[in-house]
């Protein structure tokens, strides 16, 4: 099976009715399939302990010694702060949390702390939606608030690049403002997650040594732009290349509109796999080599 770097744990728990049974289901079924790594990622500044205890109550779960331990060793999380409006104008006080709460985690955690891996996701979101599910709208960015999303960005980069930890990058609809605050920081260390740039946008991030990521949205793309995503694809690296879910959203086609889990990768895995003419096989050792170079693991 095949390793996801980017999914929200508690999220698709929560949201199923199952809760941590389905939990324990998924990541036993990962254990069994020998994936290398799975990445719980972090969107609040105090998120990172109830996320944790969330996955413990998953694999308390599991029945089976040797497969619990499996999934415990083969997760690990980040900590950031999406850029929600609201830590957005509080973000000295965000960032405080943030870092009390991973220090915390580094100091109490024992041999679990080795497990927190990455900064973010944290980024720049200029997809304007009021109904959508993330509610953002651009009256609620006036300019203290659209150069704060700045700041918190960059305060961040910083944070990681103090912990000598790779950042998890949200960039939508942004890539300007996103490749501004990286160079204002010169801080090149992680991955765009979710990458839904160009050719020309992909060179900018790969040229500065950044890591792209790809999620279920390629399996969505019309066939008068397959041409492009082609390009793309054969322009990233063996050596840049990771794949995610983004669970529980972005479920890649056939199973686009449902709920997502970290099981359903592998659709994309056989997608960008038949786009970069490989097999499946192959492009899983290129990510797990690459999860291995940029985690640390």
């Amino acid at each position: 099976m095949f390793s996801d770097t980017h999914f929200h744990f508690k999220h698709f728990v929560d949201e199923h009715p199952d809760g941590a049974a389905f939990g324990a289901d998924v990541l036993e079924r990962m254990a069994r399939g020998d994936v290398l790594f799975g990445l719980d990622v972090g969107t609040r500044s105090d998120d990172l302990f109830a996320r944790v205890q969330s996955v413990q109550e998953s694999l308390d779960e599991i029945g089976d010694n040797n497969m619990r331990a499996k999934a415990q060793h083969l997760l690990r999380f980040s900590a950031g702060i999406w850029p929600y409006p609201e830590d957005i104008r509080n973000r000295q006080d965000s960032m405080t949390v943030l870092r009390e709460t991973v220090e915390s985690f580094r100091e109490e955690g024992g041999a679990s702390a080795k497990r927190l891996v990455a900064i973010g996701e944290g980024g720049i979101d200029h997809h304007w939606n009021p109904s959508g599910a993330d509610g953002r709208d651009r009256a609620d960015f006036d300019d203290d608030v659209y150069e704060g999303e700045r700041e918190l960005f960059e305060m961040q980069l910083e944070f990681a690049r103090e912990l000598r930890l790779p950042f998890i990058v949200h960039s939508r609809d942004a890539f300007a403002d996103t490749l501004d605050c990286i160079r204002n920081v010169g801080y090149d260390r992680g991955v765009i997650h979710c990458f839904s740039y160009g050719l020309a946008e992909a060179r900018a991030f790969l040229d500065r040594g950044w890591y792209l990521a790809f999620g279920g949205a390629v399996t969505y793309t019309k066939k008068a732009q397959m041409d492009d995503l082609d390009a793309l694809l054969a322009y990233v690296p063996d050596d840049r290349i990771l794949l995610e879910t983004d669970a529980p959203y972005l479920a890649p086609v056939p199973l686009r509109g449902t709920p997502n889990n970290p099981l359903n990768v592998s659709y994309t895995y056989e997608f960008i796999a038949a786009r970069r003419k490989k097999t499946p096989a192959h492009l899983s050792k290129l990510v797990d080599r690459n999860i291995r170079d940029l985690f640390g693991i």
